[in-house]
């Protein structure tokens, strides 16, 4: 090792000393250095070696009867983790021991008096160690004289008896720089804190097993057989971007599935019969709420079968469920609406019926000068909706104007007054003004609205126009506003929170839908993609010739079930024959011949006598988080993904070093 240079702060103290006093500094300097370290080392290798080997649990404190039938004096150990504490002399020490999932406690008492098996040093070990620490002690049963009430909080308090403490072994220490108090709120870094701190977030994922056991074990009571399918896929252009994994093969690589859906498909073309699996997919999309660059979905596929069967088995799956696990019961059978109907009536495709008002159309109402003022559209649709407080009749007017006038100026609002087919027409009924504040209507107009909707003072009035053509997509501006006027209404107290669970078949989608730039679709050169997929069928045989005439008016055989306005899962009735595949591919939507070749695997299993087939996907994530209440899927997953797609506790994606991209042939471009 080289000698420190002199600086030229120290060149005059270093320079009166003899030439080698600086270099035998600097030596004792290392070796001192050098000791530290290998005291450190010995103390955390001794430390390590002690917590290898400690004594097996006689009772478990996460049981919910911990000492039945364990007996006052009897001899106990315990595994768990250090709580609070406080000393009431130097003689007297109590602590609490927190069970191991952290639910449940009972006081450790610690004393100085004698006693046969007890550690002389016990108490002056556990008065050292910190809070958090795991151990496991020994001691005796006793009954706890005085009994404090059981106060309020995420862990209950075991207050009959307590434990006279023999001895503590820590398996571990809590480090003094981290705060963690009832009040520590730590971030998505420390996940791992998080989780340990936050009971709830414990029972989510307690819950979310449970779910799972009880789905699973349902679906082989019914003859469903779970097979696992490969993780390493290949790109193909079904819809959504897909993850892509290099190999050392230059030019070569596997994609991560968005779906096992052509998988499956080979399964049912394979002589099975009832598939399943939890299956984790991966979705390299724009993240929200309710979606994770990876996630979890119950995959189910059947053969000989169509799509009232597939509703049919997740309808006795879904039922017992809620009753197992959530209050009240779900209708039987579900109520189904069609896409074009949930969209006309509720402005989406997956609506919370639960909400009251509904959309009607009205342009054929209004006068055309009144139209032309809320849109620069030509032969617009206008479509109307209602808002009603439950407030006293004599603040309801005043209640609604200061609820909208807030509402639209705020940033939520303003994206709905900047909508380029026209911003929302707003009118308060008030009975004090002309028409009932509906003048900008004309007489005629107004009174048939009045008698419409049944109108009252400090009713909301929203006229939205839209462009006069089939729907597509999942909602429209108006169904959108629908949505946020009534969150925001019951976030500022004006409307009750919503209750129950509001189950709903969407069926009777349109197979192929204009492309979107933000989706990739299928490569196709039609300017169609598939609106679930492309190897989703034609509904009827109308639906069949149809595809010769207008593709566009074509209806799939496709079903989403919805939830209190949450799309748990959607399914269909797949293509089974393999012309008829290859026709979609290649005449309706156009693919090359290069990305027809990509379904060349799919093609074949089809060809060879591949049985009708159909089945669903269910979002297991959301599944779980609308049962628990919860408003984000993230809620749920015990290391989910930031809205950025980053794991900032393991600091995932990564870079990538020159070693590994020479290694799997690769180059970032300039």
């Amino acid at each position: 090792m080289p000698v420190p240079q002199e600086s030229d702060c120290f060149q005059d103290e270093w320079s009166e000393m003899p030439s080698s006093r600086p270099l035998m500094l600097f030596h004792r300097g290392r070796a001192a250095r050098q000791q530290l370290d290998e005291r450190r080392r010995e103390s955390f290798l001794q430390k390590f070696k002690s917590s290898l080997h400690f004594p097996q649990e006689t009772h478990s404190l996460t049981a919910p009867d911990p000492f039945s039938p364990a007996k006052l004096g009897e001899k106990v150990v315990l595994h768990g983790y250090l709580g609070t504490s406080a000393s009431l002399s130097k003689k007297l020490f109590f602590v609490q021991l927190i069970s191991k999932n952290r639910v449940r406690s009972i006081q450790l008492v610690s004393s100085s008096g004698s006693l046969p098996g007890r550690d002389p040093l016990a108490q002056e070990h556990v008065r050292r160690l910190p809070m958090h620490t795991p151990v496991a002690v020994t001691g005796l049963i006793r009954e706890r004289k005085q009994q404090p009430d059981q106060e309020s909080g995420d862990v209950e308090k075991i207050l009959h008896v307590e434990i006279d403490l023999l001895s503590v072994q820590p398996l571990n220490e809590f480090p003094s720089d981290i705060i963690a108090t009832p009040d520590t709120v730590f971030g998505p870094e420390q996940r791992h804190l998080q989780l340990r701190g936050d009971v709830g977030l414990r029972s989510a994922l307690a819950n979310r097993s449970a779910i799972g056991f009880f789905l699973r074990s349902n679906l082989h009571d019914i003859g469903f057989v779970e097979v696992e399918t490969p993780l390493l896929f290949k790109s193909t252009p079904e819809g959504a971007r897909e993850f892509i994994v290099p190999t050392r093969r230059k030019g070569l690589a596997y994609a991560l599935p968005q779906s096992p859906q052509q998988y499956k498909q080979i399964l049912m073309g394979s002589g099975m019969t009832k598939y399943f699996q939890f299956a984790r997919c991966f979705r390299d999309e724009d993240l929200r709420t309710d979606r994770q660059p990876e996630f979890t979905q119950l995959d189910m596929e059947m053969s000989f079968a169509g799509a009232d069967e597939v509703m049919g088995v997740i309808e006795d799956l879904i039922r017992p469920l809620w009753s197992q696990f959530c209050e009240g019961r779900l209708p039987e059978p579900f109520p189904r609406l069609g896409y074009a109907e949930a969209m006309s009536r509720y402005g989406s495709d997956k609506p919370d019926t639960r909400i009251e008002p509904k959309i009607s159309r009205v342009d054929y109402l209004l006068p055309g000068d009144l139209i032309n003022k809320i849109t620069p559209l030509q032969d617009p649709v206008v479509e109307a909706l209602t808002l009603r407080f439950g407030t006293s009749a004599e603040s309801q007017t005043s209640d609604m104007r200061n609820f909208i006038t807030k509402f639209l100026e705020s940033p939520e609002g303003m994206s709905f007054i900047q909508n380029p087919e026209g911003g929302p027409g707003i009118f308060i009924v008030d009975s004090t003004k002309p028409l009932q504040g509906l003048q900008a209507l004309g007489f005629e107009a107004a009174e048939r609205i009045e008698d419409l909707y049944d109108i009252q003072d400090g009713d909301l009035l929203i006229l939205q126009a839209r462009p006069n053509r089939p729907f597509s997509g999942g909602s429209t501006a108006l169904g959108n506003l629908r949505l946020a006027l009534h969150t925001a209404a019951v976030r500022e107290g004006h409307l009750e929170p919503l209750k129950g669970f509001a189950p709903l078949w969407i069926t009777d989608f349109p197979l192929f839908s204009p492309i979107s730039h933000t989706e990739p679709g299928q490569g196709g050169n039609a300017g169609l993609a598939a609106t679930h997929h492309p190897f989703t069928s034609p509904k009827t045989s109308d639906d069949v010739d149809m595809l010769l005439m207008d593709p566009t008016r074509v209806v799939g055989d496709h079903y989403d079930l919805v939830i209190n306005g949450i799309e748990l899962g959607g399914g269909s009735r797949r293509i089974h024959s393999a012309d008829m595949q290859a026709f979609i591919m290649r005449d309706i939507l156009k693919m090359t011949s290069a990305r027809l070749a990509d379904f060349s695997h799919l093609l074949e299993v089809l060809r060879a006598g591949c049985p009708p087939h159909a089945g669903i996907a269910l979002g297991f994530d959301r599944l779980v988080a609308l049962m628990l209440g919860k408003s984000s899927v993230r809620e749920v997953i015990a290391f989910p993904k930031t809205g950025k797609g980053d794991d900032v506790l393991v600091k995932s994606p990564g870079p990538l070093s020159d070693e590994i991209l020479q290694t799997y042939s690769l180059q970032y471009r300039p």
